[in-house]
């Protein structure tokens, strides 16, 4: 598949892989700051911001999308950064490809499998009556209902578009997202990576916790571990300074 992406500076290609419910847009202000040393690329994944839908969705296919891409444009030795779902998508990248990359950035996401967590968020998008809701207010305020978290609710309203006038719709496509949450959960497979590697984590996230590192390390063997500090999940948003800093001083080694 032909993904959807936008560039930005010049240089050596780093190539932004967003999270699950994401699109290229949500990296678009640490893009410029990456730009003033690299080619940014901001790409959106299958089924997901401006790229297309299909039903076969899978980290081996998302992968396999990524290899296309950096191949068709001749993005030589990219540095790759990937957050949450796109982190996994990065690895598998690198486990199926390890000579088309030079350095990987995995943004708060382990190589375990997940719990299923979501539901929340599937039941206040589930809840929007897009043949109803005409206005985004509306649609914030049902949303509210479902998610406490206001930062969650604006990275979801980004997904809304105007598919004709006084009609929304969304930029993901829910219905393959929600069957395949099994497959976006599941553990990465034991095949040996050796690309250098960082993992960033928020400090106050549980998506990589102290004993999870032993395991990634038996998988990813040049890896090194971040931890940013007053951060969730969202680690890029809720210390974007930091954040920037870190990845910046591993890529420029």
């Amino acid at each position: 598949m032909k993904l959807h992406f936008r560039e930005l500076g010049e240089g050596q290609p780093l190539i932004i892989l967003h999270g699950l419910f994401g699109f290229s847009d949500n990296w678009q202000t640490h893009a410029k700051k990456f730009a003033d040393y690299y080619k940014v690329i901001l790409v959106d994944l299958r089924n997901h911001g401006h790229s297309s839908w299909s039903d076969d969705f899978s980290y081996e296919r998302m992968a396999e999308d990524l290899n296309e891409l950096i191949a068709e444009n001749n993005f030589l030795n990219p540095l790759i950064i990937g957050h949450s779902m796109g982190g996994k998508v990065a690895m598998t990248f690198a486990q199926k490809y390890p000579k088309s990359l030079e350095k990987l950035i995995i943004v708060d996401m382990g190589i375990k499998a997940y719990p299923p967590h979501h539901q929340h968020i599937l039941a206040g998008i589930h809840a929007l009556d897009l043949t109803k809701v005409t206005v985004r207010s509306e649609a914030e305020k049902i949303l509210k209902e479902y998610i406490e978290s206001e930062g969650v609710r604006q990275f979801l309203l980004k997904n809304l578009y105007w598919k004709e006038k006084g009609k929304l719709a969304w930029r993901m496509n829910v219905e393959v997202l929600e069957r395949e949450m099994n497959e976006i959960l599941s553990p990465l497979p034991s095949i040996d990576v050796f690309t250098p590697t960082l993992f960033i984590r928020g400090e106050l996230s549980n998506y990589i916790l102290d004993e999870d590192f032993e395991e990634i390390e038996s998988t990813f063997h040049d890896a090194e571990l971040i931890t940013i500090p007053n951060a969730g999940h969202w680690v890029h948003a809720e210390n974007p300074e930091l954040f920037v800093d870190t990845v910046l001083g591993f890529c420029l080694r």
